[in-house]
């Protein structure tokens, strides 16, 4: 067929069933997002965990032992995510404002699928929903959805209670009520919870969307282990309470480092049985990693659910499913709870990759960070990325776990100093992190950190101020320099009109 003398008439309609036929060709996509979810799983070597499906998950693909967010609080994290630009190039930092407000025109993840001709949906949390912010209507196909009828009540009986005279500031929700327990057992069906409801919605979803033949992308977002740990009782009963590892409660902040690179473990302080200020006791730092064990195993099961979707409907040699945790979690280390810094444990998080034709049960230990995922599902899936994202395809790892495809990845928080705010940025290499905090105003470095996880893998000390160290903070605050100055916190653009129904 000679298209050169083709009538126009009949050659569009051509090329468009050409696209469609080869859309229906390629790989689903089954993304499944984890609120607050660290590498405590059992597939990365921990030897208390229950988690059976992310492990036997792991035994169809790669886990990447060595993966960092860009940011550790869920909506930066997440912006991370669906538009492969770090926080610092869009210049959101928060939980409230829309990433189009500091990136109008980026083309995010599941939007670059549906112009390769894929249909794309949203179930439970993948961006950040609530503060004010907006779920991307452009995202998706069809309007996002959430479970409604929310989850049975915490029952905390025989739990560890403040300790005498402490004061207590249980916030309000946005949905008005006072926000309750940080922890529950309740004896009721996972399919009560809102994670239950998920996981069952996306079987129904799945087999939906298989019998319709059409190449789909399909994110699925779980809660836990987000604070509360409320979940059924028998995930609790899995735990021996007493032989649960805990830090101490009063284990400090690396020596040398300012005091305000750390935080009063805020968001936890706002539940309505932990004491506003100093040290949790024992028996409630105990408590705390019980709660978050249990609810990572009751989150596993929801998971389980989903995975066996796709075995009864034989969709493993034709989706690529990725699980990837929004950040890690602070239990107890350096006297912190919660996410919110630039250390090892908030920003370090779980990856695991099976796609068709890929090897399976293999780990890499090359370095990798959220912004990565973009092209990787672009490159598994025969599409062509935005130009201009920092990430890097991970498509060689899944063959050669061995390899390397860069040697440093990037994180960032914002924090209140004494000379007023600044924006930490640290460089992660294979043995180094060094952190580098700017003031907004002057530009000036108003603090920094470096660690040495060859020798020192708990960040105990700073080294930055050592003479003997200058050479190197030299050589990795350079890399910093590279990125480019980072993106001033944006202010909400005026002109963009966010869209209703969307919070």
């Amino acid at each position: 067929m000679n298209l050169i003398h083709w009538p126009m008439n009949r050659l569009v309609p051509l090329l468009c069933l050409s696209s469609c036929l080869v859309a229906a060709q390629r790989p689903n996509v089954l993304l499944i997002c984890v609120d607050d979810l660290k590498p405590t799983l059992g597939c990365y070597g921990d030897s208390y965990a229950k988690t059976p499906h992310m492990d036997r998950l792991s035994r169809r693909g790669t886990v990447f032992r060595s993966a960092y967010v860009q940011q550790a609080v869920c909506a930066p994290s997440r912006n991370g995510l669906m538009t492969g630009l770090r926080p610092d190039q869009i210049g959101v930092y928060d939980l409230a404002t829309w990433f189009r407000h500091g990136a109008k025109d980026a083309v995010t993840l599941s939007q670059r699928f549906i112009e390769g001709g894929y249909h794309a949906e949203s179930l439970g949390k993948i961006y950040h929903r609530g503060h004010g912010n907006v779920i991307d209507p452009a995202s998706w196909s069809v309007k996002f959805w959430y479970p409604t009828g929310g989850s049975p009540a915490a029952v905390t009986t025989g739990g560890p209670k403040p300790p005498p005279g402490a004061v207590l500031q249980p916030r309000t929700q946005e949905n008005g009520r006072p926000r309750g327990p940080a922890w529950g057992w309740p004896d009721a069906p996972d399919a009560a919870f809102g994670d239950g409801k998920i996981a069952r919605h996306a079987a129904d979803r799945l087999a939906a969307l298989a019998s319709e033949g059409k190449s789909f992308f399909l994110g699925v977002g779980f809660a836990r282990p987000h604070l509360p740990f409320i979940a059924p009782k028998r995930y609790w009963d899995l735990f021996d309470h007493a032989t649960l590892p805990v830090h101490s409660v009063d284990a400090p902040l690396p020596k040398g480092t300012p005091s305000w690179v750390g935080h009063n473990s805020g968001e936890l302080r706002s539940y309505s049985d932990i004491q506003a200020t100093g040290p949790l006791t024992p028996e409630q730092a105990r408590t705390m990693v019980h709660g978050y064990y249990a609810a990572t195993a009751f989150v596993d099961a929801q998971i389980g659910v989903v995975l066996d979707a796709l075995d009864r409907l034989e969709l493993w040699q034709k989706t690529i499913v990725v699980l990837w945790g929004d950040h890690g979690w602070h239990l107890g280390d350096h006297g912190l709870w919660c996410k919110h810094t630039n250390f090892e444990q908030a920003t370090r998080n779980p990856i695991i990759i099976v796609a068709p034709g890929k090897p399976g049960g293999q780990a890499t230990d090359a370095l990798v960070q959220t912004v990565d995922l973009y092209p990787t599902l672009c490159a598994l899936a025969g599409l062509e990325p935005p130009p201009g994202l920092p990430g890097k395809s991970l498509v060689r790892l899944l063959d050669d776990p061995a390899a390397q495809v860069q040697d440093a990845v990037f994180q960032v928080y914002p924090r209140g100093t004494p000379s007023g705010s600044a924006l930490g940025r640290a460089v992660r290499t294979a043995r180094h992190r060094y952190v580098e905090w700017r003031a907004w105003k002057s530009g000036a470095i108003v603090g920094r950190e470096l660690y040495d996880y060859q020798t020192d893998p708990g960040e105990t000390e700073n080294l930055a101020e050592q003479p003997e160290q200058a050479a190197l903070v030299a050589r990795l605050a350079r890399r910093l320099e590279a990125l480019g100055p980072a993106k001033p916190p944006v202010a909400k653009d005026p002109s963009l009109v966010e869209p209703a129904g969307a919070h």
